[in-house]
């Protein structure tokens, strides 16, 4: 017996290609949402902090981390010190700081 030569060609279920595309087009909102709710502002706010630390200088009043407030009296590359009270010195280290105070800030408090 010869039978013909046929292709017979797969066909698959009649939702199955959109279904495909669908989960992708919500995979990449998904990723969409993520990078600009979370990662985006995160970036941001890293840029401002590294920044912040670089213009450091010498008369700075700051928060460290840990709550400490004071006055920058000496800068170096890794380590600032921190006049906490007269003639009371810390050394933190620069990613330390938290925040730069306006100046005149620690004689009002």
């Amino acid at each position: 017996m010869n039978f013909p030569t046929t292709f017979v060609l797969a066909q698959a279920a009649p939702g199955a290609t959109q279904n495909g595309s669908f989960m992708l087009i919500l995979l990449v909102a998904m990723f969409g949402f993520m990078y600009f709710t979370m990662i985006r502002p995160q970036t941001k706010r890293q840029k401002e902090h590294r920044q912040m630390v670089s213009s450091l200088a010498k008369g700075d009043e700051v928060v460290s981390n840990g709550g400490i407030a004071g006055r920058v009296d000496d800068v170096g590359d890794t380590f600032i010190t921190v006049e906490i009270a007269p003639n009371v010195k810390i050394k933190l280290q620069k990613s330390a700081v938290q925040q730069v105070l306006p100046k005149g800030t620690l004689k009002s408090s």
